[in-house]
């Protein structure tokens, strides 16, 4: 079955424009999320511009504020800075990747956790190792509300994720291993790869190699979740797939995501949740 992103992206929408018409009224403004894009790179333009029209489908105002590629550390701290005291940002979205002579770690750092809408502060991920309340990464937060519209509950199952990045890998590990699930990590560097995704009732490829993960790789009845998003060039033209062969694939799962349509559409729905999320820890601990 193929697990629909984009139609259960568009679920979480109608919820969330109704929950912010409620806050608005009772609390007398909107959400707002502040997202910071550096250079022109068209990737991540097309993000930022995606993450703009779900804002304004579910009432989210938004604030975009763009430099050039040779901005200073110094400036887009600065900002930071200025953001976490605003009132009316209740999330703050550092849009990566950023110039390599700026340092993205610190900077994430210094965005308030509160306001940490990707997740990605120390602290917010700390409580997520913990088991603690806290704002989660968007694209594993999608991942997990995949399997609960699904009903395909981890509890006992054996997930495999493959990426041990900070982004997905390692706070998708996390999640699936609060749900119950048996998890490994696998990696570039990982030996017999197939010999341990063929074990795998949950199959999570995050590695960014596109096609990558073939048939033989694959559990019959397996649940394969691609994160995986790569442009590759054919004779017909450029396109997108995932990390995994999907038309190879999609014969044995028992489910799977599609590239595009997937896990994309369900990681800036995520990010609308967290904007919310934020704003109501706002207002409560006020």
């Amino acid at each position: 079955m193929l697990m629909d992103g984009k139609a259960i992206a568009e679920k979480i929408y109608t919820e969330t424009k109704i929950q912010v018409t409620e806050l608005q009224a009772k609390f007398g403004c909107a959400p707002g999320l502040a997202v910071i894009m550096v250079g022109n790179n068209p990737a991540s333009a097309a993000y930022v511009g995606n993450k703009e029209k779900a804002c304004a489908k579910v009432g989210i105002t938004s604030f975009r504020y763009n430099f050039p590629a040779e901005v200073t550390q110094g400036e887009l701290s600065q900002l930071i800075h200025q953001l976490n005291q605003n009132e009316l940002v209740d999330g703050i979205l550092l849009q990566l990747p950023i110039p390599d002579h700026l340092d993205s770690g610190a900077l994430l750092g210094e965005i308030a956790p509160e306001k940490d809408v990707d997740g990605l502060h120390a602290v917010n991920l700390g409580k997520l190792v913990r088991g603690e309340p806290g704002l989660r990464s968007c694209t594993p937060a999608g991942v997990m509300r995949l399997l609960q519209e699904y009903n395909l509950d981890p509890q006992g199952k054996q997930a495999v994720v493959i990426g041990r990045s900070i982004l997905v890998g390692k706070p998708l590990a996390l999640m699936l291993l609060a749900a119950n699930a048996t998890v490994a990590i696998a990696h570039s560097r990982t030996e017999n790869l197939p010999e341990l995704t063929r074990r795998a009732d949950i199959l999570v490829a995050a590695i960014g190699r596109p096609l990558m993960i073939t048939a033989e790789m694959v559990k019959p009845g397996a649940v394969v979740i691609d994160v995986g998003m790569n442009r590759i060039t054919t004779e017909q033209g450029s396109r997108l797939v995932g990390d995994v062969d999907f038309p190879a694939v999609q014969e044995i799962a028992s489910y799977i995501t599609p590239v595009p349509g997937g896990v994309g559409q369900m990681t800036v729905a995520m990010l609308m949740v967290n904007t919310v999320k934020s704003y109501l820890d706002r207002f409560e601990v006020a």
